[in-house]
């Protein structure tokens, strides 16, 4: 990696030609270590240039939490403006269809599409579901059982079960779920084979359409049928339904996959932590927060957001039409915020990481992934006293090029 400050900003941006850019070239990490590039950023004092990867020019980085939480909620900034526009990003394509997702609204709309979803995403839905996905995670473990120890648990959980969670909160027949989970995370790392990525989101979008038609003849209570109902009832178009229950089925698959994962191999690893847990598994909840907000589950940044006038923010003149992203990463690890940033305490209390994002794109599913964490952690410390990792930690092998980071495979005995 480098963050070498160059001063050619590159087409397509309004930069200030002695404002230097720094080329974050987002490397692979090796376990939960966390990106001294980021590092770097907090400690500037203000937001900076720089140049990701792919797409044209340079954007503002905010890494501070004040000055993420004040870009992340000023109305001054939008999506939308992103739509058409080659930006300097983390990944070669755009993950979400561009047209007509939430990813790309701004408020007032974002909040029409965000009040659809949400009838699926209450708090008595989670409870129900979680029942039928309690089911499911044992039923995934009886299975590694019976295969024996030492198991996968990327193969026996942490990748089937967050799929079988959100295919349950859809409605998603089960002969339809085959290899999801590999499409998903084949759309989620764009980096090393654009096409593949290309075809696979294609691949589940296909499938989505054929689930909202089935819907659309046999009405239901799931995700897919608010959605459809929504669409006809000419609250959302059907492209908006249908880029609604892609983009969560392909995050609620894969980022799951990977945050839960992360979580585990946190524990394994510190085993102070798992120890306490196990003597107070009160404290999952909070323990849940605390993983979210230490564990570096993403490569570099989500979207960033255009400036619709020249405004001041973060010690700096944004001037209208540059774009800005927002590192969640780096605020949850600012020590302004966050006494001892980088160590993992169960003790903090009352969390406000932005593991989820912050203001009108906070994450839709969040309640579904704290619940599935839970879960997971729960019932892997009540079933498996002696669970610990099969191989050295350095022996662990890590996902390469991923927009969300998370082993590869997970080893472990029992």
């Amino acid at each position: 990696m480098t963050s070498e400050p160059r001063t050619a900003p590159g087409p397509g941006t309004q930069a200030d030609p002695d404002e230097p850019v720094h080329v974050w070239s987002l490397d692979d990490f090796e376990g939960l270590d966390f990106d001294p590039f980021l590092h770097d950023r907090l400690k500037d004092g203000r937001a900076t240039r720089v140049q990701l990867p792919f797409g044209q020019g340079s954007a503002w980085l905010m890494a501070r939490y004040a000055d993420v939480k004040a870009a992340t909620t000023d109305p001054r900034f939008s999506r939308s403006e992103l739509v058409g526009r080659s930006v300097t990003a983390s990944s070669p394509h755009a993950i979400a269809s561009q047209k007509a997702s939430l990813n790309y609204a701004d408020p007032p709309r974002l909040n029409d599409m965000r009040r659809v979803v949400a009838r699926a995403f209450t708090g008595k839905a989670m409870k129900n579901l979680q029942p039928t996905v309690q089911r499911t995670l044992d039923g995934l473990l009886d299975t590694m059982e019976r295969h024996g120890s030492p198991a996968d648990l990327v193969e026996h959980l942490h990748g089937p079960l967050p799929l079988a969670a959100v295919a349950d909160l859809l409605g998603m027949p089960q002969e339809m779920r085959a290899d999801m989970t590999s499409w998903a995370n084949v759309a989620m790392t764009p980096g090393p084979a654009p096409a593949q990525s290309v075809d696979a989101l294609k691949t589940v979008r296909e499938t989505v359409v054929a689930l909202l038609d089935m819907r659309r003849k046999k009405h239901s209570d799931d995700l897919a049928g608010v959605l459809t109902a929504a669409a006809e009832a000419g609250e959302i178009t059907d492209d908006e339904a249908v880029s609604l229950a892609t983009a969560i089925l392909v995050s609620g698959a894969h980022a799951v996959r990977n945050n839960s994962a992360n979580m585990v191999y946190a524990l394994l690893t510190h085993p102070q932590h798992l120890q306490r847990l196990r003597a107070e598994p009160e404290l999952i909840p909070q323990a849940v927060d605390e993983l979210l907000r230490f564990i570096p589950h993403r490569s570099g940044v989500g979207l960033p957001r255009i400036a619709t006038r020249d405004l001041e923010i973060a010690g700096v003149t944004i001037k209208a039409g540059e774009a800005v992203y927002s590192s969640y990463l780096a605020a949850n690890r600012d020590p302004e915020v966050f006494p001892n940033p980088d160590t993992l305490d169960f003790d903090r209390g009352p969390i406000a990481h932005m593991a989820f994002g912050n203001g009108p794109h906070h994450c839709v599913g969040s309640m579904l992934a704290r619940m599935e964490s839970e879960l997971m952690l729960r019932t892997l410390l009540e079933r498996y006293p002696r669970l610990a990792l099969a191989v050295p930690p350095e022996q662990v092998e890590w996902q390469r090029g991923g927009l969300i980071r998370g082993p590869k495979t997970l080893p472990v005995s029992w």
